[in-house]
């Protein structure tokens, strides 16, 4: 074995560390992400068509297909640790602590940990366990700017749902915030 040949796979060899994120999937876990995101990936497919009215966040058929992810136990969502120091977002709107109808509004607050600002153009919204960026929907009818977004009208198939909102600081560092509820 050659020197380079050796060195590309020293983090393989038994005794080396190697993060769990870089370790080659097992059959199983291939296997169930790769059934995870067929089934997204199909359902994405048969939602092209009711995509075409942009007033809705997600497609019924988007919100099956993150469904059927998660039943599957293969969250696509890659998660992040909390940053020190990183910019805080607080929901405004909707009460999560209840059922909200159909549209509803979502309202999001920032606040930046001084000395940074944040930056509007880092906002990103992903949808459910396959993690669908929806950003450009959510913008499309709303504003971003550094104290937050006001959505006035988000319509979303009946069912519970999850948001992903995150948010970067001038330095850098990233605030996530999860949202789950349920649409009556």
């Amino acid at each position: 074995m050659t020197t380079s040949t050796r060195d590309a796979f020293a983090g393989h060899l038994p005794g080396s560390f190697v993060p769990a994120a870089h370790r080659p999937l097992t059959r199983g876990r291939r296997a169930a992400a790769c059934g995870a995101l067929l089934a997204g990936l199909a359902g994405l497919v048969a939602s092209a068509p009711a995509r075409a009215d942009a007033s809705w966040l997600v497609s019924e058929a988007e919100v099956a297909a993150s469904r059927a992810a998660a039943a599957q136990g293969s969250p696509l969502v890659a998660r992040s640790s909390p940053q020190p120091d990183a910019p805080r977002i607080d929901l405004l709107l909707p009460d999560v602590g209840r059922s909200v109808p159909s549209p509803t509004s979502i309202r999001l607050r920032f606040e930046p940990r001084p000395p940074a600002a944040i930056r509007p153009d880092s906002f990103r919204v992903r949808y459910g366990s396959l993690g669908l960026d929806i950003t450009s929907r959510v913008t499309g009818s709303a504003t971003v700017t550094p104290a937050g977004i006001d959505v006035p009208e988000a319509r979303l198939p009946k069912g519970a749902h999850r948001l992903t909102v995150e948010i970067r600081d001038s330095l850098g560092r990233i605030a996530e915030r999860r949202i789950d509820f349920t649409v009556e």
